[in-house]
C-alpha cells in the first residue's frame, strides 16, 4: 500500500507524522506519483532509541570503593578515643602512635619552682624515653578500630625511664646552686698495720633524679605538656659508697692472710702481707664499684727465687724384716722429696688469681720417691762355740762371745723369736720368794738388757763375770752388758733366734 493512501484514508491519523516531524524538526517531502496532483509525503527519518540510564550504578561503585577501602583502614588504625598516657592516638596506625608518643614525651616541661629557680627542661633533655612502639602495638591489639566495642577505652599506661646521667647534667646546669659533689669511699694499704682500710664517702646535694622521674610520668600519664616541680636540695650519695670499699677492704685483707705459694696444703712460701700489697693496684671501676689488678712484672722475681725454697731431697727409709720380707719395725718411715716443674707461667697465672681475690697459689712440683731399704735381721747362737752372731741379709755384722747354760741348766736349742723386751729386770726365784727352799735358788738384781725369745729364756747383759766363752748360766744366753745393749737397740720384738750346736 503506498504512502499517500495511508495518508489520505479516511479516519487516517496523522498525529504520528506530526509528531515526527515535530520531534525530529524534519519537513515534509512532496514527491511527484504520476497524474495524481495531490501532495504526496515520504517518512521522517526515525528517532534514535533513548540510552539506559545507568546513574545508580555510577554512584554505586564508588560508594563500594570507599565501603572496602574504610574496612581495609580500620584494620590497621587505632579505635578512636584511644590513648597512650594522655596522648590520644585513636585514627592512627601503630607507627604513627609510637610517634606521636616519643614526640609527647620529649616535648613534656618539667618548670623547676622554689631554691631551684624558673629554669625549665625537657623530657629529652632529661634523656626521658618509652617503649613507644611496643605501647602503640599493645594500644591497637588491644583496641582496634575494627572492633567498635574497644572504642573509648581505658588509656593505656606507659612506664617512662630516665637516663640518670643526662638527667642529673641537664638538672645541675639549670640548677647549678643546688648541687656539690659527693666523695667517693676509697680503698688504701695502711703500711703500719700492713692491712687495707676503707677511707668513707660523704654525701653530696642536688635534685632527686626519681622525683623528677615520677613527675614526668604523672604529667606525660595526665595528658600534661608543662608541670610544675619544687626543687630542693637533697643528699645525692656517693657513686662508690662506704659499704662497697669495706667490702672490698674485707676481701683483700683476707686473701693477705693466706697469700703465698703452696704446695698442698703447705703454705711453703709465705708471702709477706706488705710485699703483696705492692703487687696489687686497687682502682674505682663502673657501676660504684672497685677493681682489683696485679704487675705480673712485679711477682717475677719471688718466683724466680722459688726453687731453692720449694725443692727437697727425698730422706731415704729402712725397715727391719725378718728372714721372709715381714716387717718387724720401720727404723725411717721415708720421706719424698720434691722438684718444682715449670714455672714460665706461675707470675701471670698468680696475678690472674690474686685480681680474681684467690691468694692461694699451687706450685707445680714433681715428687721425687724416697728409696725405702729392707734389713732383714736374724739372731744365730753356736753354743759349741759359745758364740752370737747377728746376720743382716745374710751377712754377719756382729759377733759376741757368750755365755750359755752350764750343766744341769743347758740351753734349749731350736728356732725361737723374742717375745718381749725389759730394760731391766730381778731374775731368780729367790728375788721374789726369799724363803725358797728349792736347791740352786738364786737372785739377781737389776739383770740388764732383757731379751725373752723361749719362756723364761733370754738374751740379756750380765755384769757378775767377764767369763764369756764359757758355759756359766742357769740356761739363759749371758752377753757383756755393751753386747746386749746394742743387741737390744738393734734386733726388734719378732727378730728370728736360732740356737744350735
Amino acid at each position: 500500500m503506498a504512502l499517500t493512501d495511508l495518508a489520505t484514508r479516511p479516519g487516517a491519523e496523522e498525529a504520528p507524522l506530526e509528531g515526527a516531524a515535530a520531534t525530529t524538526g524534519a519537513e515534509p517531502t512532496t514527491v511527484a506519483d504520476g497524474d495524481d496532483s495531490g501532495p504526496n509525503y515520504a517518512w521522517a527519518p526515525a528517532d534514535p532509541a533513548p540510552r539506559k540510564r545507568r546513574l545508580a550504578l555510577w554512584i554505586g561503585i564508588p560508594a563500594g570503593v570507599c565501603v572496602v577501602a574504610l574496612v581495609a583502614t580500620s584494620l590497621v588504625l587505632i579505635a578512636p578515643g584511644t590513648s597512650v598516657a594522655g596522648v590520644p592516638v585513636g585514627g592512627l596506625t601503630p607507627g604513627a602512635a609510637a610517634d606521636a608518643i616519643e614526640g609527647r614525651l620529649a616535648e613534656t616541661t618539667i618548670v623547676l619552682t622554689g631554691a631551684g629557680g624558673d629554669a625549665e627542661i625537657t623530657g629529652a633533655e632529661l634523656g626521658a624515653s618509652v617503649d613507644a612502639r611496643a605501647l602503640a602495638d599493645a594500644a591497637f591489639a588491644q583496641n582496634p578500630m575494627w572492633n567498635p566495642t574497644t572504642w573509648f577505652s581505658t588509656p593505656v599506661e606507659a612506664p617512662i625511664r630516665i637516663d640518670a646521667d643526662a638527667a642529673t647534667s641537664a638538672l645541675r646546669a639549670a640548677a647549678p646552686d643546688l648541687y656539690t659533689d659527693p666523695v667517693d669511699a676509697l680503698v688504701a694499704f695502711d703500711a703500719a698495720s700492713a692491712t687495707y682500710v676503707a677511707v668513707p664517702s660523704e654525701l653530696g646535694t642536688g635534685i632527686d633524679v626519681d622525683t623528677v622521674r615520677t613527675t614526668l610520668a604523672e604529667a606525660f600519664a595526665a595528658g600534661q605538656t608543662v608541670v610544675e616541680l619544687d626543687a630542693e636540695a637533697a643528699p645525692v650519695e656517693a657513686e662508690r659508697p662506704t659499704f662497697v670499699a669495706a667490702a672490698t677492704v674485707t676481701r683483700l685483707n683476707s686473701m693477705l692472710d693466706s697469700v703465698g705459694f703452696y704446695v698442698g696444703a703447705e703454705r711453703t712460701v709465705p708471702i709477706d702481707r706488705a710485699v703483696a700489697a705492692s703487687w696489687i693496684t686497687v682502682e674505682p671501676a663502673a657501676r660504684g664499684t672497685f677493681e682489683i689488678s696485679a704487675d705480673p712484672a712485679a711477682i717475677q722475681p719471688v718466683v724466680d727465687g722459688l726453687a731453692p725454697l720449694v725443692n727437697r731431697p727425698a730422706e731415704n727409709g729402712v725397715v727391719i724384716t725378718d728372714s721372709r720380707g715381714g716387717v718387724l719395725r720401720e727404723d725411717a718411715a721415708g720421706i719424698s722429696g720434691r722438684e718444682l716443674g715449670d714455672t714460665s707461667t706461675v707470675a701471670s697465672d698468680f696475678a690472674t688469681q690474686l685480681t680474681a681475690g684467690n691468694g692461694v697459689y699451687a706450685l707445680p712440683v714433681a715428687e721425687v720417691a724416697p728409696v725405702i731399704t729392707s734389713l732383714a735381721r736374724r739372731i744365730e747362737v753356736d753354743l759349741g762355740d759359745q758364740r752370737t752372731y747377728l746376720f743382716e741379709n745374710d751377712n754377719v755384722v756382729q759377733s759376741w762371745a757368750i755365755s750359755s747354760g752350764a750343766e744341769g741348766f743347758s740351753s734349749s736349742t731350736g728356732n725361737f723369736r723374742i717375745t718381749s723386751k725389759l730394760t731391766s729386770q730381778d731374775m731368780g726365784e729367790l728375788c721374789y720368794n726369799p724363803n725358797s727352799q728349792t736347791p740352786g735358788a738364786y737372785c739377781t738384781r737389776d739383770v740388764p738388757w732383757v731379751m725373752y725369745y723361749n719362756g723364761d729364756e733370754a738374751l740379756h747383759g750380765a755384769y757378775w763375770h767377764n767369763n764369756f766363752g764359757n758355759v756359766m748360766s742357769h740356761g739363759c744366753i749371758n752377753m757383756p752388758v755393751s753386747a746386749a745393749q746394742y743387741v737390744f737397740g738393734w734386733a726388734p720384738k719378732g727378730t728370728e733366734v736360732s740356737v744350735h750346736y
